[in-house]
């Protein structure tokens, strides 16, 4: 089936993880995304990443999956040209540039839509392309702590955590990509293009939830809570006779309803300190603590099997070797298996979410610095082989 981004055509030229994510989510789903590169560097995605295989970095294949690799030195006029070039047919730009950057290389959007004004601009930053702080450099962990999250990730007892992956500069870039599909949407009605701005710190503070309002009506200020959401109970991870530890998520009165049957003791339900949510949340502690009294009681599997029964929420909390072992992951193949020609057989996330006549696809895990120059600057630029190789000599590709 023909993917729901099939002939959108996508310029990027972001580096590390900001802007490349979009590019992730748009060439996901079908869209032709041509990722700029510097010469002989090429993106330091290439380089980074804990764990490697034969020498070769494990995170560059799933961030590059399904782009098309270009150097082109975008500080050369040359290089500068060959990308007005391109961005005369293409529908989106995606960069995660200092803001001024692009405008310095002669590359604003004031210029690229004179050339086209169909296309749209991403643009996604620390604090976006206007205001005091613009002009700061923002790491996605900046944005975590300015945007609130940092305060409230860890434990009470410690000084604030942070979460074990790049959250900030994937939701700015997921924002980013829900910024460029609208835009693409308005499009069809204006036929012209226009900027995203996408912020890291605003994108951290869109999913602080009522983080705000609680403060500025209530005057409460959010702490670190450890593993539970104050108030919300019972919702914690429990311990079970066998050592392991399984998520119970029972707060909503009717679930709380069916995990106290599931305890043999229904009297719970309808005791008033915790037959209601506020009830329940007053008396989290305490709640706790009695449902960790009767998980402790079953090993892990016998748990699952009297909650799956009771209809209650529950599960693992799960690492690598358990969700490759999972058969619902494998059953909605949630990760799949894409050959690299020097790793061999590589498994990854798949495409999130499914649509079922327009899906997204995995074709091929990141490319080599360079590997589509011949088919995008020659193939679509008409530059001839003697030309390309100039370019290369000069460094300019």
């Amino acid at each position: 089936m023909t993917p729901a981004l099939d002939g959108i055509r996508v310029l990027e030229t972001g580096v590390l993880l900001a802007g490349p994510f979009c590019g992730q989510l748009l060439a996901d789903f079908g869209a032709e995304v041509i990722k700029i590169e510097q010469p002989g560097v090429g993106d330091p995605m290439r380089q980074w990443g804990r764990e490697r295989a034969g020498g070769h970095p494990l995170w560059w294949p799933v961030v590059a999956r399904n782009k098309k690799s270009v150097t082109l030195n975008l500080r050369e006029p040359r290089g500068q040209d060959l990308v007005r070039r391109l961005v005369a047919t293409s529908d989106i730009m995606v960069e995660n540039f200092r803001p001024g950057t692009l405008e310095r290389w002669g590359l604003g959007y004031e210029e690229l839509s004179a050339i086209n004004p169909r296309l749209i601009l991403v643009r996604v930053t620390g604090f976006g392309q206007t205001g005091p702080y613009s002009g700061r450099p923002g790491y996605g962990s900046v944005g975590e702590a300015m945007g609130g999250l940092r305060y409230v990730v860890g434990n009470p007892d410690a000084p604030p955590s942070r979460v074990g992956i790049s959250i900030g500069d994937t939701l700015a870039a997921t924002f980013a990509c829900v910024g460029a599909l609208c835009a693409l949407h308005a499009r069809e009605r204006t036929g012209r293009g226009q900027i995203v701005d996408s912020a890291i710190y605003e994108a951290v503070l869109g999913v602080m939830e009522s983080l705000i309002p609680e403060y500025a009506v209530a005057g409460y200020v959010r702490e670190r809570s450890g593993a539970i959401i104050p108030n919300v109970a019972p919702s914690n991870v429990y311990p079970t006779a066998d050592g392991q530890m399984v998520i119970i998520a029972a707060n909503q009165d009717t679930v709380f309803g069916r995990l106290a049957e599931a305890m043999g003791r229904p009297e719970l339900a309808r005791d008033e300190r915790y037959a209601t949510h506020v009830a329940r949340g007053a008396r989290q502690a305490e709640l706790d603590e009695l449902i960790s009294v009767w998980s402790a009681g079953l090993d892990a599997e016998s748990l699952n099997e009297v909650l799956e029964r009771h209809g209650v929420p529950t599960g693992h909390i799960y690492r690598a070797p358990e969700m490759l072992a999972d058969p619902h992951f494998a059953a909605r193949e949630a990760i799949v298996r894409l050959v690299h020609p020097e790793i061999g057989e590589l498994p990854m996330q798949n495409v999130v979410p499914k649509l079922s006549e327009t899906p997204g696809r995995l074709r091929w895990p990141g490319p080599d610095l360079g590997a589509h120059n011949s088919e995008i600057l020659t193939g679509l630029l008409g530059l001839s082989d003697d030309e390309l190789a100039d370019l290369v000599a000069d460094g300019i590709a």
